[in-house]
């Protein structure tokens, strides 16, 4: 994902396939500590498990931004 902001990311299409934590801090800018801390508090992006690790749906990813987008244009 490299230096792409996240909305610039989403508009080009996410990769075809689940995402890491690493995935989303660097999608978003942000450290991994964070992604980990949103995942805890249950404020970012749901995740899930696959035995010990966790993965991201692109779908659910791009509707939780959509959701943040609405929430602060209201």
């Amino acid at each position: 994902m490299g230096a792409l902001k996240a909305v610039d990311t989403l508009r080009a299409g996410l990769p075809d396939r689940y995402l890491t934590p690493d995935d989303i801090a660097a999608m978003f800018g942000v450290p991994l500590e964070t992604v980990y801390g949103w995942r805890k508090k249950r404020t970012g992006p749901p995740g899930f498990r696959i035995g010990k690790h966790v993965r991201y749906d692109p779908a659910a990813v791009r509707a939780w931004v959509s959701d943040r987008m609405a929430d602060n244009a209201a």
